[in-house]
């Protein structure tokens, strides 16, 4: 089964909005069996849509399409898709009811005619219902393809989809099973993993497929299996991803569908009941980011301190301007006085620092660009660690917040 996705709106054109929905929606379309096959923006415009639909229904055999569903005039995708099946538009009072309730509920303007208009829908789709706006999902079966059509907000299309059109897809179709385990590394570069396990990718089985996702700090490794004996496919990336232990064992952190590195590594600090703080430099809060992203970092974390200027680290940290001037605010004593500072002013049992020169310029520092130093405090005492990212700003601030998470994650379970 291949499916295409169609998002619709010049905003994505030009860049204003990053289109997510792409994204969530072949996640869930590849969990149960049906592959993208390809994705397309195209603008608010008749012609166009009308190609995408039909190119689509060459090509694939559900064809979703999100965007365009607004009770504006620049909004027209379905008054093309009737044009698209010769249909024509019909009031539907269920969902009249439902946008006079939401403007009931939630509206303080009286409800417009164009508010109304929402409720006109192609005679032959089958609605699907929107809980969260006015604008309703819509359904069109065709000669054993089908068309979905929902709205370009991410959380009305999120709902409309989980709720209203998976059960639907998965009765109409019997598809194969597709299953994905990633391998979490750190502390070793894609070209250094791959001659290491490649006897082991070599004799992979004929149903797994290797692929090798790398990004600042972190390699990625997602075998990927499909066919429709489900225990087949699972015993087969098991025992696969068993025999590659051995092998690269001690980089590897985890898998992607289970915990992240952050989640693993608050979980042991709750369990130990051991807290956390940050002083970060280079890496400007994302660290803090990264820990409270999840519900219950309180649990284990106490707080940041960006200490981005020079002066912050002195005023607010208390680190002594002779020291900074005697060695610099990029430099292996500094951090460990960030470290020791925090996770005393936090009264925390673990905390991480960090500075570093991520460019352009130098700024306050002689240290060379892309030079980060990392410190971990224990209720042990401190480690200070040294790297070069790079010469790119973006490079060097996310590696140093990887290596870091890294860094802890070993100190926590031992890693040597």
């Amino acid at each position: 089964m291949k499916a295409e996705i169609i998002t619709i709106g010049d905003e994505i054109l030009i860049g204003q909005i990053i289109d997510t929905n792409s994204a969530f929606l072949a996640k869930e379309l590849n969990k149960i069996g049906i592959q993208v096959y390809q994705i397309s923006s195209v603008q608010d415009e008749r012609l166009h849509i009308l190609n995408a639909l039909e190119e689509a229904s060459n090509r694939a055999d559900v064809i979703i399409v999100t965007g365009g569903l607004g009770p504006t005039k620049d909004d027209i995708t379905k008054h093309t898709f009737c044009e698209f099946f010769n249909d024509e538009l019909k009031l539907n009072e269920d969902v009249l009811a439902h946008v006079e309730e939401l403007f009931k509920k939630y509206v303080k303007t009286p409800i417009l005619e164009a508010n109304k208009t929402q409720a006109m829908l192609p005679k032959t789709a089958e609605v699907l219902h929107n809980q969260y706006g006015t604008a309703p999902g819509m359904w069109f079966d065709q000669a054993q393809k089908v068309f979905i059509s929902m709205p370009g907000v991410p959380f009305e299309m999120k709902s409309i989809f989980t709720n209203e059109v998976l059960a639907k897809l998965q009765d109409k179709y019997e598809t194969p099973f597709i299953l994905h385990k990633t391998v979490l590394t750190y502390g070793l570069g894609e070209s250094a993993i791959a001659e290491n396990i490649a006897d082991w990718e070599a004799n992979l089985p004929d149903v797994i497929k290797l692929a090798y996702l790398p990004s600042l700090g972190r390699v990625r490794l997602r075998l990927s299996a499909k066919g429709f004996n489900r225990e087949y496919l699972e015993e087969s990336i098991n025992q696969a991803v068993k025999a590659l232990f051995p092998l690269i064992g001690d980089i590897i952190k985890g898998f992607e569908d289970e915990l992240s590195l952050e989640e693993q590594i608050a979980k042991k600090l709750v369990s130990d009941q051991k807290t956390l703080v940050t002083a970060e430099s280079c890496t400007g809060g994302r660290l803090a980011a990264a820990f409270t992203e999840k519900p219950g970092a309180s649990q284990f974390y106490k707080g940041s301190i960006v200490s981005y200027a020079t002066s912050a680290k002195h005023d607010v940290l208390g680190i002594s301007e002779k020291v900074i001037k005697q060695h610099s605010v990029v430099s292996a004593e500094i951090t460990r006085q960030m470290a020791q500072r925090s996770q005393q002013l936090f009264k925390a049992d673990y905390a991480i620092a960090t500075t570093g020169n991520a460019g352009p310029e130098k700024g306050d520092s002689d240290a060379e660009i892309g030079t980060v130093y990392i410190a971990i405090a224990t209720p042990n005492g401190v480690k200070v660690f040294d790297f070069n990212f790079g010469n790119h700003r973006e490079r060097v601030t996310q590696k140093a917040v990887n290596k870091s998470l890294e860094l802890l994650y070993n100190e926590l379970f031992n890693v040597k």
